[in-house]
């Protein structure tokens, strides 16, 4: 089993019923949450073979942690890469992540950055909290108190309250202008997010 710093996203995958899940995923998924990560391979691997992202996603956690199957970082890469490619944003992160570790792939925070502000676009809060901290060192992308205050600023808004408080760290170096910047991006962030015009 991978160590715990290791662990994908520890959040269980939301059992809600949209039109269109089937019920293998369903069950595919219920089985991870509940630990019976064999079940939950023999349901989802055939449906993320089709190309659900979902499943593709499913997949790419049981081979990343090593639950029910051998750890494999290439097949880990494989079906997360598969599932972000269609938009996913929780498999968008882990993708960032592994190339932020250098699990199955050479480190490269240019890469990570590149994964994370997908997913943060989406609305990823974990993504967002990870482009900020990029910002903020400059690993990867520019360095910019500005970015990094802006990132953490959305996922405060979006329910995250740790957050808030490096987000107030970075604001005591940053000038009144800049931290006005930062908020008149948040702010249209926000709308587009919303769907507000």
């Amino acid at each position: 089993m991978r160590d715990p710093t290791r662990v994908f996203s520890t959040l269980a995958i939301l059992l809600v019923s949209p039109v269109g899940l089937s019920a293998d995923l369903q069950k595919g998924l219920a089985a991870y949450n509940n630990g019976d990560y064999a079940t939950s391979m023999v349901e989802c691997q055939p449906l993320a073979e089709e190309g659900d992202a979902m499943a593709q996603f499913c997949v790419g956690r049981l081979y990343a942690n090593g639950f029910g199957v051998a750890m494999n970082d290439a097949l880990a890469l494989q079906w997360f890469g598969l599932s972000a490619e269609q938009g996913y944003s929780e498999a968008q992160f882990n993708l960032g992540l592994m190339h932020a570790n250098g699990w199955g792939v050479e480190m490269n925070d240019e890469e990570a950055a590149k994964w994370y502000l997908l997913a943060a676009d989406l609305g990823f809060i974990e993504a967002q909290t990870s482009i900020a901290k990029l910002h903020h060192k400059g690993r990867g992308v520019e360095k910019s108190a500005i970015d990094a205050y802006m990132w953490l600023d959305i996922a405060t808004q979006l329910g995250d309250l740790n957050s808030k408080f490096e987000r107030d760290e970075i604001a005591i170096d940053m000038s009144p202008d800049e931290i006005a910047t930062a908020q008149e991006r948040v702010t249209r962030w926000i709308n587009e997010y919303k769907g507000v015009e």
